[in-house]
């Protein structure tokens, strides 16, 4: 029997406070039998769940739909208003014509309508500086319920981020809300259900605003870069049983005071004095009589949209691993507490001491070599909070306004006993439920994923940041293009990813350019540059690709072109960023090592690049001129690089002639030594390539191959060049930020498997495994961020805790374990499982919560068999292709098949070659 389940509305299970006038519906098959898949679908959409009948459904009723589409199904019923529920559910037909029914699931619309609104911003009237904060703002209304509650809804957002309970009681479980957008452009609000918080007769609604990224400090700047200071909006509307609706909304009647709050800033750090408590302020009955009147704020013209990805929430937490370390200061003991994990989050403190006692906590992703915190990388961030001490027995306190990235917390000011409960680590970041998990027969390679995976946690706090610890935290678009892919493996990000996307929308400039943050928060900066800006096309054609959402295309299809024709307009005869570009050049390929790939190149290359995947997605979307004009802009572009990198027109370049200068070079550099096998090596590519211009690094040969950018007779040649200068540097890479993601994929993708295993496998820097022997938890920034020979590298740029060098995750996941998402039915509808065995790996396994299921691919190598065994999602099928490197009879669950390429359905197939 197949069961449907996991309904979703906009990737959500039952969302409350939507805007999307067309929610997208999906739901599961869920069966173990082989072959599972559906045949028709049948929507019912209606006002209650007791109207979900053919005949009664009075919101859409689809009628019977002969269709396998059982992801992102648009919604097609009446026009949704205001406050809507709507309640859903489907009838799916499978295979075997047997139908089967879901339960009802729901969906809420938001405020619609500008004229929805009747809440007024308010603030307090105290104003902080650029560079001094003030205390965090508490506000308060009490009101009488006239007659008995039936529901409640609390529509609420902030300049800076809030925190609301109703008579004591807290308000949602997110943190940090509402996030990091442009609050000059779009502000969004959240929407709870407090139906339960509410009593008949008196409440009191409560509400504290810090600083956040509205007013505190963002990235490099000063404080107040949106607002100067913290305001609220809220607007609470509640129905009563006699279908009546109370609206109490934030206004001039509120009244605010500072608390033990006396200062929250989202970098720096919090400060707390537990004297200055207030119980009781946000219930009834509380004397407010020293409360000052809040005063109201005109609005300032950004548009009001509701949340609808996910949200940030406390996650998970960490006790530290061991006891602390203590050391004695002319101060008092200082003790250093090891969570065992870089994190990204903030600490509960529990602990005993008089009033007025004050603690100090600081965080540090590493130790120097005297066991103290490591903090010169923190820059001009002050990640510190204080806790002061009310005296009044055990005290537990947790910041809230404020995130940390840190393995390491020092706690100094405290006499009394510490332990390992002294001090708790507490996750943060987006809630975006895990997917994907690799494994292999190697540790070193396991702790690499382990470290991937933490590393997008903690840089997926409600932007794709670059880290997450030093005054910075910025939403860099080349460091999320590169690992976009690999982030969409890990985690289900569609919904961040979305999110993301219009925030790059506001950021465009009139000129098309994107800028290098998203938000937009270098105002000097308004194109990224290459690799960079192209984000603004990688990314939601990567989230098409790995979720099949149409949906991020269309809306992001107007930023896309203007990008594409500012490129066109800024490159003249098709070379990006040439010498005589008087705009930004970019980054280059940074942090590279003794190789400096010419930013023309970069530019040019992802120029190509962008305007095919911009073909691509044209077509996805049925503009068929478009397609045909993007896809002679890529050959343009490519005609323009060919022109400008490669001597005389290359492609008749006789390849015969290179193979043999390439096997008397290879035989003098067997003899020769240093620097003039270098130059042996260099020569040959002289013969193809122009190097006056071309600069033979390993990025140059990687984003030519990897982009299509060279004549066919070329590709191997290219290839071999790139191999003879991973094995100049002794197995190492050079590559940066740009080339990086890339390498592995270019060299098992042109015969070079074996070189890519043994790049994988390096364990000395620069390296993707060098980190992990140093005991790293989380990816670094640098692949020499810390060196026996050398001690720490420059802390003007070091951080711990930087994912762009994680992109090798996609090549773990599509190579080695084989799952590869199929462009022509995206969204793992079908899915091209081609795993490479290799490196002396003996098994690996990878597996992924698709939307339609759980997808999974694992092999073993084992006295001269070779086993795969594919579990693929009903309503979903896969082509299996067997290694070229493992040969003999082939059986399939047991009987014997032939050939290497099988497509299948849905269910669990082994494979054996003996």
């Amino acid at each position: 029997m197949t069961a449907i389940s996991n309904l979703r509305c906009e990737y959500r299970e039952n969302p409350l406070g939507i805007d999307v006038l067309q929610p997208r519906l999906s739901w599961q098959l869920a069966t173990d039998r082989q072959g599972a898949r559906q045949t028709a679908y049948h929507i019912l959409a209606a006002t209650s769940p007791d109207k979900l009948t053919s005949d009664a459904a009075d919101v859409w009723n689809s009628g019977k739909v002969e269709s396998d589409q059982s992801v992102q199904v648009t919604y097609a019923g009446e026009a949704l208003s205001s406050r809507q529920r709507v309640f859903w559910k489907v009838i799916a037909w499978d295979e075997t014509g047997a139908s089967s029914e879901s339960d009802v699931a729901w969906f809420e619309m938001g405020l619609l309508n500008p004229g929805d609104w009747q809440a007024e911003w308010i603030s307090a009237n105290l104003v902080g500086s650029p560079h001094a904060a003030v205390p965090v703002p508490y506000f308060r209304k009490e009101f009488a319920t006239q007659g008995a509650i039936k529901s409640a809804r609390l529509y609420v957002t902030s300049l800076g981020v809030f925190e609301c309970s109703i008579n004591g009681q807290l308000v949602g479980d997110d943190v940090l809300s509402p996030g990091w957008t442009d609050f000059c452009k779009r502000i969004r609000y959240s929407v709870y259900d407090v139906t339960n918080h509410l009593q008949s007769g008196e409440n009191a609604l409560g509400a504290m605003v810090g600083d956040g990224w509205a007013v505190g400090h963002v990235g490099m700047g000063a404080r107040q870069a949106y607002s100067q200071k913290p305001c609220l909006l809220a607007q609470l509307e509640i129905t009563l049983a006699d279908g009546s609706k109370q609206i109490i909304v934030s206004n001039s009647s509120w009244k605010h005071q500072f608390g033990p709050i006396v200062e929250s800033d989202i970098m720096h750090g919090e400060s707390y004095d537990a004297r200055l408590e207030m119980p009781g302020w946000d219930k009834t009955g509380f004397d407010d009589s020293t409360w000052l009147p809040v005063a109201v704020q005109p609005d300032n013209g950004a548009q009001r949209v509701a949340a609808n990805g996910p949200t940030v929430k406390r996650i998970e937490e960490l006790p530290p691993i061991e006891k602390p370390s203590t050391t004695f200061h002319i101060t008092g003991p200082v003790h250093v507490f090891d969570l065992g994990q870089n994190m990204v989050g903030r600490v509960r403190f529990k602990g005993s001491a008089p009033a007025g006692t004050t603690v100090t906590l600081r965080y540090a992703e590493v130790l120097n070599a005297d066991g103290s915190i490591y903090t010169t990388n923190l820059r001009g961030a002050r990640v510190t909070d204080y806790y002061t001490f009310k005296g009044e027995g055990e005290e537990v306190w947790e910041p809230r306004f404020t995130f940390h990235g840190f393995r390491y917390v020092e706690l100094r000011g405290y006499t009394g006993q510490v332990d390992i409960n002294t001090i708790t680590g507490v996750v943060l970041h987006s809630d975006m439920p895990a997917t994907g998990d690799f494994s292999c027969s190697d540790e070193l390679i396991n702790q690499l994923q382990h470290n991937i995976q933490w590393g997008q946690k903690g840089n997926f706090l409600d932007v794709p940041t670059d880290c997450p610890q030093r005054d910075e935290r910025l939403g860099w678009t080349g460091d999320i293009q590169v690992f976009v892919q690999t982030a969409a493996f890990n985690m289900h990000v569609a919904g961040f990813m979305t999110k993301w996307a219009k925030d790059v929308a506001d950021a465009q400039n009139e000129q098309g350019m994107i800028p290098a943050v998203v938000p937009q928060a270098i105002g000097d900066l308004p194109d990224g540059g290459p690799a960079w800006a192209d984000a603004a096309v990688v990314c939601p054609w990567t989230i098409y690709q790995s979720y099949g959402d149409k949906s991020i295309l269309a809306e992001n299809y107007d930023v896309m072109v203007g990008f594409i024709d500012y490129l066109v307009a800024s490159s003249p005869n098709y070379i990006r960023c040439a010498p005589d570009f008087e705009g930004w050049p970019g980054f280059g390929d940074w942090l590279s090592i003794n190789a400096a790939t010419p930013r023309d190149l970069i530019g040019t290359a992802f120029f190509a690049y962008s305007a095919r995947l911009l073909a691509q997605i044209a077509d996805a979307l049925g503009k068929e001129e478009d397609a045909a004009r993007y896809d002679q802009l890529f050959k343009q572009v490519k005609q323009a690089f060919q022109a400008r990198f490669l001597k005389g027109s290359s492609a008749t370049k006789d390849q015969d002639e290179y193979s043999e200068r390439r096997i008397m070079m290879d035989n003098a550099n067997a003899i020769s030594q240093g620097n003039r096998a270098v130059v042996k090596e260099e020569k040959v590519a002289s013969d193809v390539f122009n190097t006056n211009l071309f600069n033979p690094t390993q990025t140059s040969y990687v984003l030519a191959l990897h982009f299509d950018l060279l004549p066919g007779n070329m590709r191997s040649i290219a290839a071999d060049e790139l191999v003879a200068d991973i094995r100049r540097r002794d197995m190492h890479l050079s590559t940066g930020f740009v080339g990086s993601p890339y390498v592995a994929h270019v060299l098992s993708s042109n015969g070079k498997l074996d070189v890519a295993y043994e790049l994988l496998h390096q364990q000395t820097w620069p390296s993707w495994l060098y980190a992990v022997t140093q005991g790293a938890t989380t990816i670094w920034e640098r692949w020499d961020g810390w060196t026996p020979e050398n001690g720490f590298q420059d802390p003007e740029m070091n951080s711990f805790n930087h994912y762009a060098y994680g992109a090798i995750g996609a090549w773990l996941y599509t190579v080695v374990a084989g799952l590869n998402v199929d462009p022509a039915n995206p969204g793992y509808k079908h899915t091209t499982i081609r795993p490479q065995p290799g490196g002396g790996l003996v098994n690996a396994s990878a597996s992924i919560k698709t939307d339609y299921g759980l997808l999974s691919s694992s092999w073993t190598l084992k006295d001269g068999e070779f086993e795969l065994t594919v579990v693929i999602p009903p309503n979903t099928s896969a082509a299996v292709q067997l290694p070229e490197s493992v040969s003999g009879d082939v059986t399939l669950n047991g009987d014997p098949i032939s050939g290497r390429s099988h497509e299948v359905a849905a269910g669990h197939y082994t494979f054996v070659v003996r």
